[in-house]
């Protein structure tokens, strides 16, 4: 079914004048009063800690809404969930039943004790930090990549290998819908009203659906090059896409157009995401450091260095930290062993 198109975002390369590269990546006259006072923040908060969380490498992390705890999706077929304490992740539990990598997980969007995990292993799982067990597993038709909880709580999405995403009530653990798709699904979100379904597709298109009609409602031509991530703001104004074209746009929710592009990545934006207050843009790839960008002019706030591709990014909460996981080799013993390690930026330099 031909779907109406929006104006062209980043992949309109070749145009000059208004709506060109040019005036999407515009400079502006100096750092603003938050990106200081953040820079500010961040000289006196630039420590990572490393916590060893798997034995193989760590796919996937997110935080309790309360953010008072962390959870890790690994290849080593497990979750981990850390409690956040001062100025250090104190490893929880390990939670063990996945047959394959758990490739993506989240957390139920207002209760703090539920994560849901997906697997290879063609399931999901449901797990309970209070008892520590899995409530729920609920078979799927193939390899699980990609899972999101709606904003209300009541459905969860996964999308698997060979582009079918599939609804699930978070209560029955039923199937409410599945729907095939002729493109290549990468990632899925709601919109924070929860009546929308956007997924980023293989094409460089961002596809947004009605929710719960499932109907489509507009195909965004964003990027050149294949559309890999997505995340919405906390705040409901903007979401973001990342691509292989190594740019992150931002893009208004309402009226659907590209109001920025952050372009100082030079490989494949692979995770991105919003601080609390909608304000800082984490985004990165296999470039060596996570961008951090102020999100309102596009400006640099600061970079984490890393020493290897980072596979996932994101940001507590409520304060401004930052929890991420690369692909790293544990050097001291065997440059070809996976570490497992999660890591968090913005402790205090002298903790």
């Amino acid at each position: 079914m031909a779907v109406p198109t929006a104006p062209m975002g980043p992949s309109a390369l070749g145009q000059t004048g208004p709506g060109s590269m040019a005036s999407w990546c515009s400079v502006s006259s100096g750092p603003s009063r938050y990106v200081l006072g953040m820079q500010e923040l961040f000289r006196g908060h630039s420590k990572t800690r490393e916590f060893l969380a798997h034995s193989a490498k760590v796919h996937s992390v997110a935080w309790s809404c309360d953010g008072r705890r962390l959870a890790s999706g690994s290849f080593d077929k497990t979750a981990s969930v850390f409690l956040l304490e001062k100025d250090r992740l104190v490893k929880e539990n390990n939670y063990r039943g996945h047959g394959d990598s758990v490739d993506q997980l989240c957390w139920h969007p207002s209760n703090p004790d539920l994560f849901v995990t997906a697997s290879g292993d063609k399931t999901i799982r449901i797990w309970d930090v209070r008892t520590t067990k899995c409530i729920a597993t609920v078979n799927t038709k193939g390899e699980n990549i990609n899972i999101c909880w709606s904003p209300d709580g009541q459905t969860i999405a996964v999308g698997n290998k060979d582009d079918v995403v599939t609804f699930i009530d978070a209560k029955t653990h039923r199937s409410k819908a599945e729907e095939q798709f002729k493109f290549e699904v990468n990632e899925i979100s709601w919109n924070n009203d929860n009546n929308m379904f956007f997924l980023t597709n293989g094409n460089g298109c961002i596809n947004i659906l009605s929710y719960p009609e499932l109907k489509p409602v507009q195909s965004i031509n964003a990027h050149p090059s294949n559309c890999i991530c997505i995340k919405f703001d906390p705040m409901g104004k903007y979401f973001a896409t990342g691509s292989a074209d190594a740019l992150v746009s931002l893009w208004d929710v309402d009226e659907l157009v590209c109001v920025r592009c952050f372009s100082r990545l030079d490989w494949p934006v692979r995770t991105l995401s919003f601080s609390h207050d909608g304000k800082m843009l984490a985004s990165a790839s296999e470039d060596h450091f996570i961008d951090i960008a102020e999100v309102e002019t596009g400006d640099k706030l600061w970079e984490v260095q890393c020493e290897s591709p980072t596979f996932t990014v994101a940001w507590h909460p409520k304060r401004p930290l930052l929890a991420f996981a690369c692909d790293d080799k544990d050097g001291k013993y065997d440059s070809s062993r996976e570490a497992g390690t999660v890591k968090l930026f913005g402790l205090p330099n002298d903790s």
